[in-house]
């Protein structure tokens, strides 16, 4: 079962940072976008060096030597705008909570981390669209497969029957269908995939290096 999401004072900060940091980077370019500040080129230069581009793992020439590695990690840190924002940071704030409350802050942050790089694993190697991909999507995907690996796990341990996970899981697959059709093909459905499956399989593997160390 999921503990209670009280978390401490160090847990706090980390997660409020973390939404805090988004919520700068898409306010300066929300604001350029209004031209309150530099110029309305920031979101686009931004997105050119810090979102997702699979061509890039192809034959793309990168702007910057590292542009290839640094994607995998800077896209989930850029949004399409206040209200792809907005709708992320609120689930991190819900999700993160309780994530941190069974894994505890360290183990948050590896899941998070490893799950932003599993969306974009999942993103080059499945999609076709030469468009730039961004949003913390794929990470919060991988913290909701972290919650559903500790369900099944729960269940499992006490021999229960697993069918109220897979009806959740199916329920995401549903979830996503949807949006992708409302969205006319513009929802990175790779991107959550890959991210869910880096999230669950890291939190196996921490849930299996504590079983070691017992």
């Amino acid at each position: 079962m999921i503990a209670h999401p009280h978390l401490n004072l160090s847990a706090q900060r980390v997660l409020f940072g973390l939404i805090a940091l988004n919520l700068v980077i898409e306010g300066v370019l929300f604001a350029a976008d209004l031209g309150f500040v530099g110029t309305k080129q920031w979101r686009s230069l931004t997105y050119q060096n810090g979102a997702f581009w699979a061509g890039l793992l192809h034959n793309w020439r990168p702007n910057y030597p590292a542009q290839p590695w640094t994607m995998f990690v800077t896209y989930a840190f850029l949004h399409g705008g206040l209200a792809h924002l907005l709708g992320n940071m609120l689930t991190l704030w819900l999700i993160g909570r309780m994530v941190i409350a069974r894994s505890g802050l360290a183990g948050f942050v590896l899941i998070y981390l490893l799950s932003a790089i599993g969306g974009g694993v999942g993103f080059g190697a499945l999609t076709l669209s030469p468009q730039p991909m961004v949003g913390a999507s794929g990470a919060l995907f991988g913290l909701v497969g972290a919650v559903i690996y500790w369900r099944w796990a729960d269940r499992r341990r006490l021999g229960l029957d697993q069918w109220p996970v897979l009806k959740t899981v199916l329920s995401l697959m549903m979830l996503n269908l949807v949006l992708w059709v409302v969205l006319d093909g513009l929802l990175a459905w790779e991107t959550h995939l890959g991210g869910f499956i880096a999230g669950w399989t890291a939190t196996a593997g921490l849930g299996w290096a504590q079983r070691r160390q017992r």
